[in-house]
């Protein structure tokens, strides 16, 4: 069995890149549930109104679709699981990344049943969609290192840029979970009319606007954060294609603050959210696209050899390989 599911390097990392697609696809139709005001469309879980089938109606169908298809991305995940254990030659890196993804799922499908039970508690809805976020990382991690040969990047000799660029991380993960934070308290509870939900209110009626503040904020650092760090880059002799992904994220972050800007001034419409939560998903993959492309840095106390010291005559290493 295992020498007939047997894949090659280049099969693999397929599979590795459609898994990674899919599973950022159920982060979108997630956010589209919530903000069609299905997220209680099927009131329990994992049934829908005690049924195996939904009943004819918008919010149940929408929100019954959406588990299906987190069913589907799960058997995918797990294929991938199972496909890094027959790839030839095998790889340990692979396998151990890959068997996070269908964890992940199952811990998807855990705290979704959790957050339909407490009626989209905010802290549920925040953690379910941060814990999607977690879970890109390994699926990034799993198609970068797929893409490349243990040994076949060398380290980079530039730790100044590796960790200015790896900082960027942390500050994009806290921008997204303040933007969570604001939908949490905004208007798209997820819910239907009339039903029990639940929203941020710590600060009474001004709690939108002061979480909605502090995320533009939060979020006007990180873009500074990613200009500094992109000319610090350039200034230290980084080629174009090692500039492209903070490029690209730059380009990203000015179009978020637009939306975002725009939206709340239109009353923060669902489709105007819809696109500037696939915007911060996007946004979140480049940020680990960026720290894949600087890769490890090489030993402080090891040597680095004069021809390779510019960045931009170099390859670098893949995160962790």
């Amino acid at each position: 069995m295992r020498q007939r599911l047997a894949v090659t390097p280049d099969q693999y990392r397929r599979i590795a890149y459609v898994t990674l697609a899919a599973l950022t696809l159920i982060v979108l139709t997630g956010a589209a549930v919530r903000l069609t005001s299905s997220g209680l469309g099927c009131p329990d879980w994992p049934r829908c109104y005690g049924k195996a089938l939904p009943p004819l109606s918008t919010h149940a169908l929408i929100e019954f679709s959406n588990r299906m298809l987190s069913g589907l991305v799960g058997i995918l995940t797990g294929v991938a699981a199972v496909l890094a254990f027959t790839r030839r030659p095998f790889r340990r890196d692979l396998a151990k990344l890959a068997l996070l993804l269908p964890l992940g799922v199952v811990a998807q499908a855990v705290l979704g049943g959790f957050t339909v039970r407490e009626h989209l508690a905010p802290g549920f809805v925040m953690a379910h969609f941060s814990l999607s976020m977690i879970i890109l990382i390994a699926a990034v991690a799993l198609a970068w290192r797929a893409t490349y040969e243990p040994g076949s990047r060398s380290r980079s000799g530039d730790r100044l840029s590796v960790w200015s660029v790896r900082a960027l991380l942390p500050l994009g993960a806290l921008t997204i979970f303040a933007g969570t934070a604001a939908t949490a308290a905004g208007p798209h509870a997820g819910g239907s009319p009339g039903q029990r939900i639940h929203r941020l209110t710590f600060e009474g009626k001004d709690t939108l606007e002061w979480i909605v503040n502090q995320h533009a904020t939060i979020g006007a650092l990180f873009g500074v954060a990613v200009i500094g760090v992109w000319l610090l880059r350039r200034r230290r002799g980084a080629s174009t294609a090692a500039l492209e992904p903070l490029t690209v994220l730059g380009v990203l972050l000015a179009a978020q603050g637009l939306v975002g800007s725009v939206q709340y001034e239109l009353k923060l419409p669902s489709d105007m959210v819809w696109v500037h939560v696939t915007l911060a998903t996007i946004s979140w993959l480049v940020v680990l696209w960026a720290v894949a492309v600087e890769g490890r840095p090489a030993p402080s106390s090891a040597p680095v050899p004069a021809a390779s010291a510019p960045a931009s005559a170099r390859e670098l290493e893949p995160v962790g390989g």
